[in-house]
């Protein structure tokens, strides 16, 4: 799997991610239930905000269907906080600052382009994980308007 990345029906990376708290935290933790893993570019500003808005407006109904929600990005555990503090949210956040992450294993951490300058960002994307820990789905270059919502209706089905 060098070159390639992970697609459905391949496990889930189980590379370790950094809480809020600052303990580590990894997809198997979430073993024996589904998980929703949203990677975004950075808190507090306008799409991502809207994007966690939207998962913690829906956090009930995942929590009904047996779908843990987990919100990743490259900001630090501290940034994270005052970010679920400010807006009061209600889903996971972890920080995936590491080089060599999740989401580079998964390919989200990629270059991109901004009024022609190269840089590397995260590729704001979604994985769906079924309860054996495999990819069930996979939303790349995510349009936030509705994407929470289509996220719900696909773990409901899975």
């Amino acid at each position: 799997m060098a070159n390639s990345l992970p697609d459905i029906g391949d496990p889930i990376p189980d590379i370790a991610l950094t809480a809020t708290d600052g303990s580590p935290i990894r997809p198997a933790d979430f073993g024996g239930g589904k998980l929703v893993i949203f990677f975004y570019p950075k808190d507090d500003t306008p799409g991502c905000t809207v994007e966690n808005q939207d998962f913690s407006a829906l956090a009930p109904e995942f929590a009904s269907a047996g779908v843990a929600v987990l919100g990743v990005s490259k900001d630090p555990p501290a940034r994270h906080r005052k970010f679920i503090a400010k807006y009061g949210l209600a889903v996971q956040l972890a920080s995936d600052a590491a080089e060599g992450g999740l989401s580079d294993a998964l390919g989200f951490w990629a270059e991109k382009l901004n009024y022609g300058r190269a840089y590397m960002g995260m590729v704001r994307s979604t994985v769906l994980v079924d309860a054996e820990g495999r990819i069930a789905r996979v939303w790349r270059k995510v349009k936030v308007k509705g994407h929470a919502a289509e996220v719900l209706a696909a773990a409901q089905g899975a």
